[in-house]
Formats: structure tokens, C-alpha cells, sequence
């Protein structure tokens, strides 16, 4: 496998996203390689102070970067040779199999549907996270700030998406699926989430179990908890700060340790046909090197490809 590294991306790039390359390089089998795509005038140095062989990696040089600020379509067309740019033509041609960045989420989001394109049947691609739950394991967040104006049609392929997800890359049977909403009660919650509810009750495209609200988050009574991009940015924004919050007061516990960020270094995009791997801002090393494993994980899970499948289905049965 050829695993494709934004290296300028990031509020601490490129020292950031090239201890992560080391760290990650330590663990992958002889078969996989990086590629490390960014300004060569910056890498080179870099692994030469750290006493490391660059030809143990692919170095591409792409010498623009992509600021946050920066309209992500004009700066896609203005500035080709930004790592952000080369790395989506690398994978769109197959030289990589997997491209992550810790830059902008902007230009991820249009280089991946410009590039590899959405896959047929997906009316929206998105993006999860994980949200630890108190017996040990996770559950799936979908949509985390993707699509905030989202549609009751979009929220159903969100339960689809996030099912696939939870079951080939968390390995999790029959996941549960329900829907964020401000009550239980099927007639809950305003226009779009009723109408969601509606749809997905239904459904025999995954296992719905109806609506849960903001305490199950953390509970083991759902897998995935389907909500529109507005909502969902919302909770995860608000689970960090009170993260932060008990970090500063000196509270530990193996439970909040696991609301680190640098636990799970980044976020798919779902629904595009190719893995795309969006990392946080302010990433470090560990970060990224988390990030590159989960690119390698979606990669061996065959993740888009089990997607195409799923909605080619989903097409035959709905239309």
C-alpha cells in the first residue's frame, strides 16, 4: 500500500506531520510505503537532522501550500503544485492508495469530490468521529460539520454510511443506528429530524432503533448517532472544550484519556471513491501518526468499494 501525507498541512506542519511519518514508518510492514508529499526544501533537511535515510521515502515535492483562509476552489485551480493538489491528482491516477491531511478541511472536501468524485447514489459524502463510550468502546458520530443544511434524504444515507463504517472498519455486527434528536418520541424534534425519522424507520438498508438523545451519547445503546453537520459540529466541539476543561483542572481518568483527539487522528470523508483521511488543525506527531494508520485500516477494510456496493443496492431498492 502507498500511503499519501499532506506534509505541509497543519497549524505545526511540517515538523508536526513529518515526526508523525516517522513515528507510523515504525510500524507499517516492508510492503506499505509513504509518500510524503510538500516542499522537498523543507523535508530533506528535516530527515537529515533526524539522522534518517529519506529513501526510505517517497518524496514528492509540492512547494504551495493551501492556507485555512483560502477559498478552497479558487485555491485548488490557483495553486496546482500545493501538496493538497498533488496529492489528489496522485490519487486519482492510482500512484497512491490513500491521501491524509491535517490542512484545510475546505479544500480536502472539494479536491475529493473534483478528484475522485462521489460515488453514484451518495446525494452527500460526510464525515464522522468517534465518541467514546463508558463500557470501553466507541460510537459514530455522522455529521460532524460536513453538511449543515442537511436534508431528511441526506440524513438517511448518513445512517447507511455510518453503518458501513461501523462494520468494516470497527468491526462492529449489526451495528445500532439512531437518530440525535431532543426526545425519544417518534413526533420529536423539528421538521427535518421528523422527517428523517419517517424515512429511516422503515428501512431494511440497516438496523434502525430509532431516536436518542444528547445523555445516550456516551451510553452503550447506540452505534451510530446520525445528525446534520450544524448539530453534529456542535456536539463534538462541545465534548473537546469539557475535554480540555477536566485536562486544566488536573482530572484524570482512563475513560477521559480517551477523549484525546490524538487517539484518533482524523476523519474519513464517506462517500467518495477513494480514501480520504481529514486530520485536526492542530495536530501532532501522535496525531498523525494515527491518522496514517487509519488511512491504512479503510484502505485494507475496502471501504469505498463496500459503499459502491451498498448503494448500488440502495438504488435498485429505492428507485
Amino acid at each position: 500500500m502507498r500511503i499519501g501525507l499532506d506534509v505541509s498541512g497543519g497549524d505545526f506542519a511540517p515538523t508536526s506531520t513529518l515526526h508523525g511519518a516517522l513515528l507510523v514508518h515504525k510500524e507499517l510492514p516492508k510492503s506499505d510505503r509513504l509518500v510524503l508529499i510538500g516542499d522537498k526544501e523543507l523535508i530533506l533537511p528535516f530527515l537529515k537532522e533526524e539522522n534518517v535515510n529519506p529513501d526510505l521515502f517517497d518524496i514528492v515535492d509540492a512547494p504551495d501550500q493551501i492556507e485555512m483562509g483560502e477559498s478552497p476552489t479558487k485555491a485548488l485551480m490557483a495553486k496546482p503544485n500545493s501538496s493538497i493538489a498533488v496529492g489528489f491528482r496522485m490519487l486519482k491516477h492510482k500512484e497512491i492508495h490513500s491521501f491524509a491531511s491535517a490542512g484545510s478541511s475546505g479544500a480536502m472536501m472539494v479536491g475529493a469530490i473534483y478528484s475522485v468524485n462521489t460515488i453514484q447514489g451518495v446525494i452527500r459524502p460526510s464525515t464522522p468521529a468517534y465518541i467514546p463510550k463508558e463500557n470501553g468502546g466507541s460510537a459514530l458520530l455522522i455529521d460532524v460539520g460536513t453538511n449543515p443544511d442537511s436534508k431528511p434524504d441526506v440524513m438517511y444515507q448518513f445512517g447507511l454510511l455510518g453503518s458501513l463504517f461501523a462494520e468494516h472498519v470497527m468491526h462492529v455486527k449489526n451495528p445500532r443506528i439512531g437518530l440525535l434528536n431532543i426526545g425519544t418520541e417518534e413526533k420529536k424534534g423539528n421538521l427535518i429530524t421528523q422527517s428523517a425519522f419517517q424515512l429511516m424507520k422503515e428501512t431494511k438498508d440497516y438496523r434502525f432503533i430509532g431516536n436518542v438523545e444528547g445523555r445516550d451519547l456516551f451510553r452503550d445503546r447506540v452505534d451510530v448517532i446520525v445528525c446534520d453537520g450544524f448539530v453534529g459540529n456542535i456536539v463534538l466541539k462541545q465534548v473537546e472544550a469539557m475535554y480540555r476543561v477536566l485536562v486544566k483542572r488536573g482530572i484524570k481518568d482512563d475513560y477521559l484519556d480517551r477523549f484525546n483527539y490524538e487517539k484518533y487522528g482524523g476523519s474519513p470523508i464517506l462517500g467518495v471513491n477513494s480514501n480520504v483521511i481529514v486530520g485536526h488543525g492542530i495536530s501532532n506527531g501522535k496525531a498523525i501518526r494515527r491518522m496514517l494508520l487509519l488511512s491504512r485500516e479503510i484502505h485494507q477494510a475496502r471501504l469505498p468499494q463496500k459503499i459502491k456496493q451498498a448503494f448500488e443496492k440502495y438504488a435498485i431498492n429505492h428507485f
